[in-house]
């Protein structure tokens, strides 16, 4: 005990230091943290943080033999992470390509309801949810375990007594859409679904935390199988109740809640199986403590997460005002459908940078956080950069997969260069704000998002939209501006970021939350190595 106080306190007295360090360069991994494992045992297995902060590069072979390591690291949470993403996704997608062949309107019924009843709902639950993600990953890293089941509770608790509150907006669902300006009969007809998907809500605020959970421990394989086994069975049932036994949207509402539950319920089971160890101490009291304070911090993870997820579909949303608006948001529905797969792909990037940058923060590896992000910077942009070449050289072809009409087809191929471009700029902006997720910065991401997004990108939309009359694509080139200028300064502030205060700042963070529950074991932080003595 004598000795982990010692080293907590010399890390936690790294700001009043004067500092004499090795310069802060770039870093070599010392090893793979986790195991290859037998195909059945890699279902359950994870990595923690290595024992030791990572070394200097020296040589241009020691930063290609780093990328190599910190690279399969990444993949190994990503990987699992993307396809679980496309997996989820694909839940809503394939119910809507099923809703097409029930009717017209039940198709925009459900695109209504799917992108802003549940859409609204969708940002806040992943914003609030992505509070336990910054605590678990850093609690994991720390090597403080058993703390990571109580911030699940707390989150369960949280996200439960939010979905009340979001359950009016499903209820009310038909005056709030007439009052945006929807059409009578696709309000009728989506307000009713939206009542049929309250099920669903709840789901995701049980679904949402519980990943967060998982994916601190780097369990993502266990999550991949089985978000694959509800779409396979999704899949399945919707054709069967939806168009062979012909109940309709009734019967396409019932699939679709019954497979977020199907992941929310066999994600339970896995953790109360005892796979996560200490992670799942059972349920305790001390998830009602200073609930308040989660509270705080999971406010500002909606703030940052919603002002995200809204941005794009108000882009839909100002299409329908245009003049021409029903190829405009035919259009811009084919775009932003490829924009949604692709950012699949940088959803997972944001989990494994997530995990990455809390992880070892808060197992006091700086250095270790700082390359992670060089690493990952990297690896998106390359992936976006192939899929935008792969967009402009089938820029005549692509656009025949989604439409019929010439008039759709010929606005999809001129907004094609606008689409690569924003797939480049997105593929990084959201691993990057992985990277706030897992140093807890998204009070500070949050203004940086209502300044990017709604008081440049928006309104540099709609005057080049509606006063210079470039239509959608004047909305798009705004609303993409405000992306791009969001990304430049999330680059500055992670350029800017002193890694080891912000390694200071986990610790204290983890004392504090653990404070309030129990005090700290030396067993609970064994895995915990603190570089004082080498890096001062």
């Amino acid at each position: 005990m004598e000795d982990y106080n010692s080293k907590q306190q010399a890390l936690l007295a790294y700001e009043d230091e004067e500092e004499d360090q090795v310069p802060d360069l770039l870093s070599i991994p010392s090893r793979y943290s986790f195991q290859r494992l037998s195909n059945f045992n890699s279902f359950f297995s994870s990595f923690v943080a290595d024992d030791d902060d990572i070394a200097p590069i020296e040589s241009l072979n020691g930063f290609m033999s780093a990328f190599k390591e910190e690279s399969g690291k990444l993949w190994f949470l990503a990987g699992p992470a993307i396809f679980t993403s496309l997996c989820q996704y694909s839940l809503g997608a394939f119910t809507q390509t099923f809703a097409g062949h029930v009717g017209t309107l039940e198709l925009a019924a459900f695109s209504i309801e799917n992108s802003v009843i549940a859409g609204l709902s969708l940002g806040v639950m992943l914003g609030m949810g992505s509070a336990v993600e910054t605590l678990c990953g850093q609690a994991f890293g720390a090597g403080q375990h058993d703390m990571l089941g109580v911030y699940l509770q707390r989150s369960w608790i949280i996200l439960l007594a939010t979905g009340l509150l979001l359950m009016f907006l499903y209820i009310f669902a038909l005056p709030f859409l007439l009052v945006i300006g929807q059409t009578e009969s696709i309000s009728r007809a989506a307000g009713k679904y939206a009542i049929w998907m309250i099920p669903q809500l709840f789901a995701y605020a049980m679904n949402f935390p519980t990943a967060k959970f998982l994916q601190a421990q780097s369990k993502i394989m266990a999550m991949a199988w089985i978000s694959a086994a509800g779409l396979g069975l999704h899949v399945l049932f919707s054709w069967l109740l939806m168009l062979k036994l012909g109940w309709g949207m009734a019967g396409g509402a019932a699939v679709l809640d019954a497979s977020w539950w199907f992941i929310v319920i066999l994600q339970l089971i896995y953790i109360f199986s005892g796979t996560c160890g200490k992670a799942w101490p059972g349920f305790t009291s001390k998830a009602f403590a200073n609930l308040w304070g989660f509270v705080r911090l999971s406010l500002a993870s909606a703030v940052m997460m919603c002002l995200e997820t809204w941005y794009f579909m108000a882009l839909v949303l100002f299409a329908g005002y245009l003049k021409d608006a029903e190829v405009a948001v035919a259009a811009l529905s084919v775009c932003t459908n490829i924009l949604g797969w692709t950012n699949m792909i940088a959803v997972g990037f944001n989990a494994a940078i997530s995990v990455r940058v809390s992880n070892e923060l808060g197992a006091s590896h700086p250095r270790t956080a700082k390359f992670s992000v060089v690493v990952m910077v990297i690896s998106a942009f390359l992936i976006g950069l192939i899929v935008s070449i792969l967009l402009l050289v089938f820029q005549d072809q692509y656009p025949s997969l989604f439409s019929d009409s010439l008039a759709v087809k010929q606005v999809v191929y001129e907004l094609t260069p606008l689409l690569a471009f924003s797939i480049v700029v997105n593929s990084i902006q959201p691993a990057l704000s992985g990277v706030a997720i897992g140093a807890g910065w998204q009070a500070l991401i949050a203004y940086v998002n209502i300044a990017c997004y709604y008081v440049f990108g928006v309104p540099l939309g709609l005057l080049l939209g509606y006063t210079f009359n470039m239509g959608v694509k004047g909305i798009w080139y705004g609303m993409v501006t405000g992306t791009v200028v969001q990304t430049l300064i999330l680059f500055w502030i992670v350029y800017r970021t002193d890694w080891n205060k912000e390694a200071s700042i986990a610790a204290k963070r983890i004392k504090q939350w653990r404070g309030e529950t129990d005090a700290a074991k030396p067993k609970d932080v064994e895995k915990v190595t603190y570089q004082t003595e080498e890096n001062h």
